[in-house]
């Protein structure tokens, strides 16, 4: 009697530990579920909100402005600073899609031969004149003889419009979150310093990885985001200046190789070829010299501003971008970043902790910890 009255009590307490954290772990399941689609948003939200908060703040000592207000301000800007210049580049191209269709068909418009100087290009000039020439000369024909690269050609641009589009949306969408979010950055950063208190033990550690985080953050958007921007920025001009057709597509290019980490040199080598084919020697000459410094400049501005104000080594920075890229894509910048950063310094006041001395006692430790600088 007494040993079936045992199993009844142990049946029933395992029955109201398990129920509550199968209920428990059912909501957390459903929870990530809910949240999983919006994942990239909330992280490009976090991002922004952390890198404008500075002039956030900027904004409502100097000028006096309320949290709200200086909020409205930074995120009417960037929306703006979004949205205008997609809006002129999407009427421009939908504008010129009629007219290069019925350009196509008619052939009515002459389109000009190509430079004797295009025969030079190794490997693929030959072909490339070839086919400029067909274009020039008989643009039915030629349209005729590549229906099928010029479909699928088009098929990949409405592809990439779409893609383009909703990358453009999202971003709208996390610049007006994090725009909330710097309207309430005083009960929010409270709210998520008490999450860093739980999770580290004691307030001190959780403020500590708290400024580590920003502080990656603000280091990856300066010495990745922005280098790339610089690049992009010089090397454009060349492509400006000398006429390449698709100037603006090749600096966009360019700054996308530059944010993953891809040589940009991959865009600027087609174009100096390109320049030594239609231009004169003395400006080609120009043009690559002044490409070559642009494609290679990350080398000098990358030491400058990735780690700057962060004691984290630049090589584990750099290391956390490439491989978040590879793993997330373009928010693994971050996150990569991020993680690595946070699991250095842990490791590093792992190995930097108290050590025991022969009898058991504890050592003092060397004072002070790797600490991530305003």
């Amino acid at each position: 009697m007494t040993d079936r009255t045992t199993q009844k009590v142990t049946a029933g307490t395992i029955v109201d530990v398990v129920l509550p954290l199968f209920l428990l772990s059912l909501l957390v399941a459903l929870c990530i579920q809910l949240l999983v689609p919006f994942v990239g948003l909330l992280v490009w939200t976090i991002i922004l909100a952390i890198c404008f908060k500075p002039l956030h703040d900027r904004l409502m000592v100097k000028r006096g402005l309320s949290s709200r207000w200086s909020a409205i301000i930074i995120g009417t800007g960037l929306s703006a600073l979004v949205l205008v210049p997609t809006a002129i580049a999407a009427f421009s191209a939908a504008s010129s899609i009629p007219e290069l269709v019925a350009t196509v068909q008619s052939g009515d418009r002459e389109v000009s031969p190509p430079p004797a100087r295009l025969k030079e290009i190794p490997i693929v000039g030959e072909r490339a004149y070839a086919a400029w020439t067909q274009a020039s000369t008989d643009m039915p024909a030629f349209a005729k003889a590549h229906k099928a690269q010029i479909a699928g050609f088009t098929k990949t641009l409405l592809g990439i419009a779409a893609g383009l589009f909703m990358a453009v949306l999202a971003l709208v969408l996390a610049i007006v979150f994090a725009a909330i979010c710097l309207a309430y950055s005083v009960p929010l950063r409270a709210y998520i310093a008490r999450i860093f208190t739980r999770i580290t033990g004691d307030r001190q550690s959780g403020e500590h990885y708290m400024d580590i985080i920003a502080a990656t953050v603000k280091s990856v958007a300066n010495g990745v985001i922005g280098v790339a921007f610089v690049q992009a920025l010089l090397v454009g001009i060349g492509f400006f200046a000398i006429g390449i057709p698709g100037a603006g597509l090749l600096s966009l290019l360019a700054m996308a190789l530059g944010v993953v980490q891809i040589p940009v040199i991959i865009v600027v080598l087609p174009a100096i070829l390109y320049a030594f084919a239609t231009q004169s020697t003395t400006v080609a000459i120009i043009f690559t010299v002044w490409s070559i410094i642009g494609g290679l400049s990350d080398a000098v501005l990358k030491p400058m501003m990735i780690g700057h104000g962060l004691e984290v080594p630049m090589p584990i920075i750099l290391l956390g971008v490439i491989g978040g890229v590879m793993a997330f894509g373009l928010v693994g910048l971050f996150i990569g970043a991020v993680v690595l950063a946070v699991g250095y310094v842990l490791f590093s006041e792992w190995v930097g902790g108290p050590a025991k001395g022969a009898e058991g006692e504890q050592l003092p430790s060397k004072p002070g910890t790797l600490q991530a600088a305003e």
